[in-house]
């Protein structure tokens, strides 16, 4: 949004050869901006649970056994956890969202949600029922560190961390986020794209090229099938989104996308990321009251928007 805000971008509605129907309801969302096509999707991204499988037979459908399975493994004296789970707004999100709270709500005038009592009784499932599970550091490689050494049985965290997992020869799973007895977790989702660049406009011949890679590159299942066999990436092309095809972990993650929201495509989001991540991080260090500082947090965005 930012970028056609800003005149970055160029639409090619009309001078594309590949349709739209290709692709997966939010991926052809998050190609368009004010009607007109301005690139094309690539892969989807949120984060779901993945499991050792030398710790953990088969993942758990529900937080309470999940929270079972990690008291079990929770002994900080000798350097095993829990669960392995960096925190920042995108990575909480499925939480804050659960109950049908929500951040930010562009669907009507801009709304921030982060004081309701919906997205509060969501926070408090990461304060309450995770972090007493976790490494004391919230920061994103002390809290992979465990994990990777195969002293956590599980990490939530994206299709990014599968090759950090490769690398250390670790047997993981994927699974979406364990479902609640009074609501499910809809992390947020975004989508890759090959954007249609300002540019194109001053010479045809590379606009051709250009636009001729991104449909070649956004439909090719070959191409994409190799990327989420070696990269864990999440195909958004219908006739590869959930095949039985992809690797299992993809299939995982294809499921926690499935459980997930579209990361609203609007200008003013942009300024709810820090506020909120620096408000709940008080929460989590103990340091403020959790509403006090998502309170505080609404105060200080609608100051940056005006």
């Amino acid at each position: 949004v930012s970028y056609s805000d800003k005149g970055f971008l160029t639409p090619q509605t009309d001078e594309l050869d590949v349709s739209l129907d290709q692709f997966t309801e939010a991926a052809r969302g998050a190609a368009q901006f004010d009607g007109e096509v301005v690139g094309l999707p690539t892969a989807a991204e949120t984060v779901g649970l993945v499991y050792n499988k030398e710790l953990v037979d088969s993942p758990p459908e529900t937080l309470s056994e999940m929270k079972a399975i990690m008291e079990e493994h929770h002994d900080p004296s000798n350097g095993s956890y829990g669960l392995s789970y960096p925190i920042n707004p995108y990575f909480i999100s499925g939480w804050a969202q659960a109950h049908g709270g929500y951040y930010f709500d562009h669907t009507k005038d801009p709304q921030l949600g982060l004081s309701l009592d919906e997205t509060i009784k969501g926070l408090n499932i990461v304060l309450e029922d995770l972090q007493p599970f976790m490494p004391n550091d919230p920061k994103y490689g002390a809290q992979v560190a465990p994990f990777l050494d195969g002293n956590a049985p599980f990490a939530i965290n994206g299709p990014w961390f599968l090759s950090a997992t490769n690398d250390n020869n670790l047997d993981v799973g994927v699974s979406g986020l364990p479902t609640l007895s009074d609501g499910g977790p809809r992390p947020y989702t975004g989508i890759t794209l090959w954007y249609f660049s300002k540019g194109m406009g001053r010479d045809e011949g590379r606009a051709n090229a250009a636009r001729a890679f991104a449909e070649w590159y956004a439909t090719n299942e070959e191409l994409l099938q190799s990327a989420a066999e070696e990269v864990g990436s999440i195909p958004v092309l219908k006739s590869l989104s959930g095949s039985d095809d992809l690797p299992p972990k993809v299939q995982g993650f294809s499921e926690a996308v499935e459980q997930g929201y579209p990361m609203p495509a609007h200008p003013k989001m942009n300024n709810v990321w820090g506020p909120m991540g620096d408000g709940f991080m008080k929460a989590f260090n103990g340091s403020a009251d959790l509403r006090t500082a998502m309170e505080e947090a609404e105060s200080t965005i609608r100051s940056n928007w005006e």
